[in-house]
């Protein structure tokens, strides 16, 4: 099969598979990125990573960001930024320029939640060390900081089991291998 068969050229001038739909993909985007912004995601970050996710390489560079979001490259930067200190993208140079492509990792959702997993277990031992400067277990913000420190240990080992569960399921799925 030609990339005839799979690709065309959309109005903008691009090549996009056959069948998709650019209006859909936009109010996608729009609609993906104010659910992640609903669950506190920074707007202009939400916007960039839904982009990124429904590109059909899962890489794009500043420019092709600001184009297809219809925003400044300042504003792709301060977006890129925030997504790559959270490990949802990582930044690549594009071979043979020297422009960064913005890419998703591999296994996205996996090493997202894998690095909540660590926050977790950061912000357990912060509460349990600080329960004793609450006045101990005793007192009433004592015991929440206990119950909230027993919380984030409860999280963090339902959250291993989880995606140990995922990885194991994930083989049983027709998807490329990583």
């Amino acid at each position: 099969m030609s990339s005839e068969d799979t690709e065309q050229t959309s109005q903008k001038g691009r090549k996009v598979p056959v069948g998709r739909d650019e209006d859909a993909v936009g109010r996608f985007v729009e609609r993906f990125a104010s659910e992640l912004a609903e669950a506190g995601m920074q707007r202009m970050a939400a916007r960039v990573f839904a982009a990124l996710l429904v590109s059909e390489s899962g890489a794009m560079t500043s420019a092709e960001l600001a184009s297809a979001l219809r925003i400044s490259p300042a504003a792709v930067s301060g977006a890129v930024r925030y997504l790559a200190q959270v490990d949802m993208v990582g930044r690549e140079r594009e071979p043979g320029s020297r422009r960064d492509r913005y890419v998703l990792h591999n296994e996205l959702w996996y090493e997202t939640f894998t690095n909540r997993d660590r926050v977790l277990t950061r912000w357990e031992q912060v509460m349990a060390d600080g329960v004793a400067s609450a006045g101990g277990p005793g007192t009433a913000a004592g015991a929440r900081m206990a119950e909230t420190a027993e919380f984030f240990a409860f999280l963090h080992g339902e959250l291993s089991q989880l995606m140990a569960r995922w990885r194991a399921h994930r083989t049983t799925l027709d998807l490329p291998p990583l």
